[in-house]
């Protein structure tokens, strides 16, 4: 006579099942890939590490990357680059801003194997000979910083600025600023200091 079968079983029995069903069809989707690979030509990337090089402050870097990777972990982890910040890491506070071509972006929201041979500066790459950006100077004596976990962002951000605009109101600067989160509200000073550093540059 069969044994009926108890809540505790069912949900054991259940659970083998769906885990069972989880990893044949993950495993499916990998050689389902690799052989759309193989059909096309394309090479296959991943699941493994891979090396890649890439162009960071002026000098170009061979690095050993997962597929899954984003630029903010290349750059703070093999790069060993923690100057650039992860904080949200889902592209909502811009800690993590470095620039892409002189065009800032958010490296939390983009795989490192994405960059291709475009060059990335991070805050590390603004200072020049010693000598610090005059955004990084003004953003010290304007005391725009406390915690200074947002700092790297907003210096990339506001450096990108008056590289496309020497001369900025406070409304451009608040608009470059704008999608950065900052807790301790230095916000005032971060403007300060932008608009002091633009007057340094123009002198």
């Amino acid at each position: 006579m069969a044994q009926p079968l108890s809540r505790r079983s069912f949900l054991q029995g259940s659970a083998l099942a769906t885990a069972g069903a989880t990893v044949f069809g993950a495993a499916s989707v990998m050689m389902e890939s690799a052989e759309a690979g193989q059909s096309t030509g394309l090479p296959v990337i991943g699941p493994g590490m891979i090396t890649m090089t890439l162009e960071v402050n002026g000098e170009r870097r061979a690095v050993q990357v997962e597929p899954r990777m984003t630029l903010a972990e290349a750059l703070r982890g093999p790069l060993a680059l923690t100057g650039t910040k992860i904080a949200c890491n889902r592209g909502a506070c811009s800690a993590c801003t470095v620039w892409l071509d002189g065009v800032t972006v958010c490296s939390c929201m983009m795989l490192a194997l994405d960059v291709g041979t475009r060059r990335v500066t991070t805050i590390e790459g603004l200072a020049k000979n010693g000598e610090l950006h005059p955004v990084q100077a003004a953003f010290i004596e304007h005391d725009a910083l406390q915690c200074g976990f947002c700092t790297p962002g907003m210096v990339m951000s506001c450096t990108a600025l008056l590289e496309r605009m020497p001369h900025p109101t406070t409304a451009d600067v608040e608009a470059a600023i704008s999608g950065h989160l900052c807790r301790c509200g230095t916000y005032p000073h971060v403007i300060a200091a932008t608009l002091a550093a633009a007057k340094t540059r123009q002198a």
